[in-house]
C-alpha cells in the first residue's frame, strides 16, 4: 500500500472561506437541518415498509430481515474495514486470506469494482471540498439552492458524470496485484452473488417459491438500497452538516445519527483530519464497529500494522478548545 498516502499529500489549495464548526445548522443534534436531514434518509424506506403490505398483501418476515441485516453489514463492513481503511488508506497490513475476503465482502455491497472505488476515493482526499473532488457537496457555491444542487450532485449525481478518475494514476498498486484485479473485473459475478443469496437462503429455509421472494425483495433490493443510500450519506451529508473538533481541511463533520448505519464510517471529520487511522470515533461514546472488527482481526493474528490513535495523536488534531472526550484506545 503504498500509492494512497503518496496521493494524498499533494493538496490543492484549501477554500478561501473560513470554516465553521458546524458547516450547516447547529451542532445541537436537534437543529432544523438535522432533523430535516434525518427525515431524508429515514421516510423512503418508512414509506416502502408502509408500502408492501398495502400493495401486495404480504409484508416482511423475522427470517427477511436476518437475511437484510447480515447481508447489510457483511457488505458495510466490506467497504468500511476493506475498500476503505484498507485498500484505501493502508490503515492495517492484512494476510493474504483477508486481504481477498475483504475484496469479496467490499464487491457484495455492489458499490462499482474495487478499484475503481478506491482510485475514486483517493481522488475525493486529494482534491476534499476544492476543485477536483469527484463529489462535493459545496461544487457549486454556497447559496441555499448551490448546495441543494450540490447534495444531490455528492450523494448520487456525480456518478453519472463521464468524467473517470485514472485508475493507473490513482491504485497502481492493486491493478498490480493479479489476484485483487481479478476480483475488481468480476464485479458483475459478485453482484450476482450478493443478490442471489438472499433467494436462495430464503427458498430453502421455508421451501417455497414465496419465501424466495420476499428474501429477494428485503434481502437483496432494500438492502442493496439502503447500503448505497447510507453511503451515498457520508460524501453528501458528512460533508454538510456536522461537528468539527478536529482540523482538517475541508468541511467533513461528525453525524452521530448515520454512526451504526455506516460501521463508523459517518464520524467522518476525524478520518479527514487523519485518514490513515484504523478508527474513525475516537471520542467516549462514538460507535465504531468497523474499529472493533479490526481489533479482532489483529488479535487473531489476520491483521497487523495497525494504525491505531494514540492520544497525542488526536490531541495534536483537536480544533483549539475542542474537548475530544476519549483518548483513541482500542
Amino acid at each position: 500500500m503504498t500509492a494512497g498516502p503518496e496521493v494524498l499529500e499533494d493538496s490543492p489549495k484549501l477554500l478561501d472561506t473560513p470554516l465553521p464548526s458546524a458547516t450547516l445548522g447547529s451542532d445541537s443534534k436537534r437543529s432544523v437541518e438535522q432533523i430535516t436531514l434525518l427525515l431524508f434518509i429515514t421516510l423512503p424506506f418508512v414509506a416502502l415498509v408502509a408500502a408492501v403490505p398495502l400493495a401486495w398483501g404480504w409484508g416482511v418476515s423475522w427470517l427477511d430481515l436476518a437475511l437484510l441485516a447480515a447481508m447489510y453489514f457483511i457488505g458495510c463492513h466490506g467497504i468500511t474495514i476493506g475498500f476503505h481503511r484498507y485498500f484505501t488508506h493502508g490503515s492495517f497490513k492484512a494476510k493474504r486470506p483477508l486481504r481477498i475476503a475483504l475484496a469479496v465482502m467490499g464487491s457484495l455491497a455492489v458499490e462499482g469494482p474495487l478499484v475503481r472505488w478506491v482510485a475514486d476515493h483517493r481522488k475525493h482526499h486529494k482534491f476534499s471540498d476544492a476543485e477536483g473532488d469527484p463529489h462535493s457537496p459545496w461544487r457549486f457555491g454556497e447559496t441555499v439552492p448551490a448546495l441543494v444542487k450540490g447534495l444531490w450532485w455528492a450523494h448520487i449525481g456525480w456518478m453519472f458524470d463521464e468524467e473517470q478518475t485514472p485508475q493507473h494514476k490513482y491504485a497502481p498498486d492493486l491493478i498490480k496485484d493479479d489476484t485483487i484485479r481479478r476480483i475488481s473485473r468480476q464485479f458483475v459475478l459478485w453482484t450476482t452473488v450478493s443478490l442471489l443469496i438472499p433467494p436462495l437462503v430464503g427458498g430453502l429455509v421455508t421451501m417455497s417459491w414465496q419465501g424466495a421472494a420476499t428474501a429477494f425483495f428485503w434481502g437483496s433490493l432494500v438492502r442493496v438500497g439502503l447500503l448505497h443510500h447510507v453511503t451515498w450519506s457520508i460524501n453528501s451529508i458528512c460533508h454538510a452538516v456536522g461537528k468539527r473538533p478536529f482540523k482538517s481541511r475541508d468541511r467533513s463533520g461528525n453525524v452521530w445519527w448515520l454512526a451504526v448505519l455506516s460501521c463508523g464510517e459517518s464520524w467522518h471529520n476525524l478520518h479527514h483530519a487523519d485518514p490513515t487511522s484504523a478508527r474513525h470515533g475516537v471520542m467516549r461514546g462514538q460507535v465504531d464497529s468497523s474499529a472493533r472488527l479490526i481489533r479482532w482481526f489483529e488479535k487473531a493474528g489476520w491483521a497487523y500494522d495497525v494504525r491505531w490513535p494514540s492520544a497525542a495523536r488526536i490531541d495534536a488534531r483537536r480544533q483549539d478548545g475542542a474537548v475530544t472526550g476519549g483518548t483513541g484506545r482500542r
